[in-house]
């Protein structure tokens, strides 16, 4: 018998969203590496962001809290990785995993993910100013998925956080 897990052996996608922000880079830039900027967007629609920490520096390491809605339980998980890579203003380059409160890797199995979810996710944002105008392109790439549920979740959920970038930028200018 074959005990082999099924998404091991499957081919990895990665999951790209591109968007155009009505705000300049170095806006859009602050949104992803100031935590009071943070706070104001991360998660999906009606989850908030309590709290933030950011050590932007190669190898420095961050933590983010999402705080589910009160409908969906109000628990409070953590997001925390390290930075690979930083061109200020234009790249980010880091990892992502489940963490505790004091940002320790968690294996997604142990808090019921699915086999389908990545125990770390490598990522990158590109920040491109669009010429003649004001604008962003953002381009968010998380490397490694499996294909399936949790892909179309992080996929949605993505897009709803940056809907929520964009909105709290409108705000600040």
């Amino acid at each position: 018998m074959n005990n082999e897990n099924p998404t091991q052996t499957m081919p990895k996608i990665d999951l790209i969203v591109n968007r155009i922000i009505d705000a300049p880079p170095d806006l859009v830039w602050k949104a992803w590496t100031e935590p009071e900027y943070v706070k104001r967007w991360w998660g999906p629609k009606d989850y908030t962001s309590p709290s933030c920490k950011i050590d932007l520096r190669v190898g420095g390491k961050y933590i983010f809290c999402m705080r589910a809605p009160q409908y969906q339980g109000g628990q409070d998980s953590y997001t925390a990785g390290v930075y690979k890579k930083i061109v200020p203003g234009e790249f980010l380059e880091f990892t992502q995993s489940l963490a505790d409160k004091d940002g320790n890797k968690i294996d997604p199995d142990q808090v019921g993910m699915p086999p389908d979810f990545p125990k770390e996710i490598r990522t990158t944002v590109v920040f491109k100013k669009i010429k003649g105008c004001n604008l962003t392109e953002l381009i968010i790439t998380e490397k490694d998925w499996t294909p399936g549920q949790m892909y179309v979740f992080s996929f949605a959920g993505m897009h709803q956080s940056i809907d929520k970038l964009a909105e709290s930028l409108k705000n600040l200018r």
